[in-house]
Formats: C-alpha cells, sequence, structure tokens
C-alpha cells in the first residue's frame, strides 16, 4: 500500500513537471516597450545668470502739496505728457496773492526811501545810522517780499521734471490734504530693473555687462540693456546683493512696476554634452538615464563590469525560463549621470555619458535594467534651447 501511494505521488509530481515545461515552451516574450530616444550631442552653451526684476522709472515722482487747501484748477488730463516746472494743480490763493502785492507796495516805498536817503547822504543832510536803518528796512520789506512769493508758490503743484502724467481724479472744488498725492509723474524714456543675484555669482558680473529681459506682456520680444550699477553690501539676511540694469524705452513699452525675466551672459562660451530635460530620471539617490544599445553589446558591456567589480554577477533582470532575448534586439541599461545646469528644454551633461549615446527621452516609466524597447520617434518631446509658448 505504501509502495502504491509513493507510485501515484511520484505520477502526479511527473505530471505537474511535464505541464509546467510545455508551459514554458509555449511561453512568448513580453512586447518590448515604445519609448523616444534622443542621442546625446555637444552644443555650444553660452552660461547665463537668471533672476526675477521689477521696472523702475528712471525718474518718477508722486506729486502732492505740502499744505491743505481747496482745488481751483486742474491744468492736465490722466496720460498726458507734461514738461518741466508746467503747473499741474493750483490751489486757491487769492489771500496769499494779495498779500503778495501789499507786501510788493511795501517793498517799493522802502526803495523809494532808501534811494532818496542815499542822496541825502551824499549831502550828509542825514546821518549814517538813518542810512543804515532805511538800507535795513529795504531788505527786511524785500526779504517779506520773497517769503509771500514762496507762500504762493506752494499752491502751485507743479511737474519736477518732463514725463508722463498718470490718473488724476482731483476736480476743481475738492479740498486736499497736505501729503496726499494727486498724480504721479514718470519719464520712461529708459528705465530701471532692480534684481537680486546671490553672492556666489558677483564674480562674474561687472558694470557694462550686457542684460536681456523678458516679460510675459510681451512674449515675442526682447528688451536689451546694460548692468548699470552694482550695489556695494550684500544683505547680511539673504546674502543677496542688489544689482541695477539701465533699458532704453522708446517705445514706452517697459511700464514702472512691471516684473521682468532678466538674464546676462556670465563667461566664455562652452560646450556641453546635452539632452533633453524630459530625459533625465531624477531619484533620492542621483540622476539617471535609460541608455538604449542591442542585447549583443549589453551583455559584453556587463561581463567587463563584472570584471572590473571582481567576479560580482548582476542581478538577474528576467525570470528563469523566459526566453533568451536575441543579440541583436535593442534593451536599456540604467546609468547614472551628474547635470549641470538648465537651458529652455535641455540639461547638461557633464559626467555618466559619452557623445552619440542613444538615451531614452519618454517612456521610462515602464522600463528597467535588460528590458526590451522598440523605439518610435515620431513624437519627440521638446528640446530647444529658447523655448516659446505656442498657442493652439
Amino acid at each position: 500500500m505504501i509502495l502504491s501511494v509513493l507510485l501515484l505521488i511520484a505520477l502526479i509530481a511527473g505530471i505537474k513537471v511535464m505541464l509546467v515545461m510545455r508551459m514554458l515552451a509555449g511561453m512568448k516574450p513580453p512586447p518590448p516597450a515604445v519609448v523616444t530616444t534622443a542621442k546625446a550631442a555637444y552644443q555650444e552653451w553660452q552660461p547665463q545668470l537668471k533672476a526675477v526684476g521689477s521696472v523702475r522709472a528712471a525718474r518718477g515722482a508722486d506729486l502732492a502739496f505740502d499744505l491743505a487747501g481747496l482745488v481751483t484748477k486742474v491744468n492736465l488730463k490722466s496720460g498726458d505728457e507734461v514738461k518741466e516746472g508746467q503747473v499741474l494743480v493750483q490751489l486757491r490763493d487769492s489771500e496769499d496773492v494779495a498779500e503778495l502785492r501789499q507786501r510788493e507796495a511795501a517793498a517799493a516805498l522802502a526803495q523809494v526811501t532808501f534811494d532818496r536817503a542815499r542822496q541825502q547822504l551824499a549831502v550828509q543832510a542825514i546821518s549814517k545810522a538813518d542810512y543804515d536803518q532805511t538800507a535795513a528796512d529795504l531788505k527786511a520789506k524785500q526779504a517779506a517780499v520773497a517769503q509771500q512769493h514762496v507762500n504762493v508758490q506752494r499752491k502751485q503743484l507743479r511737474a519736477p521734471f518732463s514725463g508722463r502724467a498718470g490718473i488724476i481724479t482731483t476736480t476743481p472744488g475738492t479740498y486736499v490734504n497736505s501729503g496726499t498725492a494727486l498724480v504721479t509723474v514718470q519719464q520712461t524714456d529708459s528705465v530701471f530693473v532692480d534684481f537680486h543675484l546671490p553672492q556666489k555669482d558677483l564674480a562674474t558680473v561687472h558694470v557694462g555687462q550686457k542684460v536681456i529681459l523678458n516679460l510675459d506682456a510681451y512674449p515675442d520680444k526682447n528688451f536689451e540693456g546694460e548692468l548699470s550699477a552694482i550695489d556695494p553690501k550684500v544683505d547680511g539676511a539673504t546674502r543677496n546683493v542688489q544689482i541695477e540694469a539701465k533699458v532704453d524705452n522708446p517705445d514706452q513699452l517697459l511700464t514702472p512696476g512691471m516684473f521682468a525675466n532678466v538674464t546676462i551672459d556670465a563667461g566664455a562660451k562652452t560646450k556641453y554634452l546635452t539632452l533633453p530635460q524630459t530625459a533625465i530620471v531624477y531619484n533620492p539617490y542621483g540622476a539617471t538615464v535609460y541608455v538604449v544599445t542591442k542585447k549583443a553589446d549589453a551583455d559584453k558591456a556587463a561581463a567587463e563590469q563584472v570584471k572590473r567589480d571582481g567576479g560580482k554577477q548582476p542581478e538577474a533582470t528576467a525570470p528563469s525560463g523566459a526566453p533568451p532575448i536575441p543579440g541583436d534586439a535593442l534593451v536599456v541599461t540604467q546609468a547614472f549621470v551628474t547635470t549641470d545646469g538648465v537651458r529652455g528644454d535641455q540639461v547638461a551633461i557633464t559626467k555618466g555619458l559619452d557623445e552619440g549615446a542613444e538615451v531614452v527621452s519618454s517612456g521610462q516609466i515602464k522600463l528597467k535594467n535588460g528590458v526590451r524597447v522598440t523605439v518610435d520617434n515620431k513624437v519627440l518631446p521638446a528640446d530647444a534651447a529658447n523655448p516659446k509658448p505656442q498657442e493652439h
């Protein structure tokens, strides 16, 4: 009975082994993963510094009276071009003008009295003390006229320089308090752009360096200027330094207060091995790429790596019993790379790849070492050095 049971168990085990072997024999290899690829190639690369800046007028001011009063005249419209010294807003000044006329009359009388005293002194008809008194009285009356003249001018809001006026909402009859801004005047034939850079970049910037601005308001237009000043002090809190650039603005397209993307060419042009940014897989342990090679070449490279590692075998990448991959089939091998900077859709590679290496640029999520792939480059990821937004 025991012998019969053992024979039955052996028969069942043999049948299972035969079924497994038949299943493995009929197993088909999984379909290759479809990916796009790009070849690593050297390109001339201009090192650049980038920052976000704020546009500031070459000269700009928010104008206000330094005393309170009632507005009687508004001599401009919103957006007008104004000239230096032009009266923009007038406060009621009838009392001050009347006072000025009174002081001018007193000064005129003092002038007549002084002239008469000078003639009398010449013939010694009066004493020197009387003459000095009339001279002092004339100077006092003239100073009073000058003071009152200033009081009259304080009731006039004048343009401190030529430029464009902003929006004014004040109308005649409005009572304004001192210090209340009534209108802004901005001179924008040229503008300044203020931005900050880290202290580590100070060695690569200098006054006179070319600066390029790009604004979202004009995505297809670049504005060129030059670096005009570098703050001699580094901010102790942020370790950044403030930098000023001057940009000509003949078309008045740049408006104070706008933000701009600032690009500075820093250093000489160099050559970098470049890839599309989509080709890089970023992991906590480093940046990697998938290099596409033939299976035979991948096995050869793996064997050489085993020799360098002292005979340590690589981990298996396919299940045991799986059909072998032909030697001319394309497979991927994961490689670590070192990157150094981004330009548009491209990333610079400084270590880990050779020129001409074919690298997977999309479809990496389904890949691992040794996986078979098929290349389909009908639709490729973006790979432009200076990408521009497109409307669809």
